[in-house]
């Protein structure tokens, strides 16, 4: 997944990237713990927040695309995939909480052929 695909007048769009990840905007909302109507308007779209976690959510996506083959099985452990070092916690959970960091150190540990 290439960031600048999903970059419309220089900020992530919800749009291309549901389209991509064919879901909806409100499901994509849902995952990273926004408002439903965190997409339904430029100002809420340009949000820091709402960036942020559109930011992290691809930057996951890009790291785990390789292993799983596809950008939608890619997503598809995002949301689903229980981390044994957090609990069982999935990485759209953590991402939530503010912990994407920790979803980096986790990618990072198996990437060096560490345990979970």
């Amino acid at each position: 997944m290439r960031f600048h695909e999903f970059l419309e007048d220089q900020v992530f769009s919800p749009t291309l990237i549901a389209n991509a990840l064919r879901t909806t905007k409100s499901e994509i909302a849902g995952t990273l713990g926004l408002g439903k109507d965190a997409f339904s308007r430029a100002s809420r779209i340009q949000a820091r927040k709402t960036q942020v976690r559109l930011r992290q959510m691809l930057e996951i996506l890009n790291r785990v695309e390789a292993e799983t083959g596809s950008p939608l099985a890619a997503y598809a452990w995002f949301r689903g995939q229980p981390l044994p070092s957090f609990g069982g916690a999935t990485p759209d959970m953590l991402v939530r909480e503010g912990r994407a960091d920790h979803v980096h150190a986790f990618l990072d540990r198996i990437t060096a052929g560490g345990y979970a």
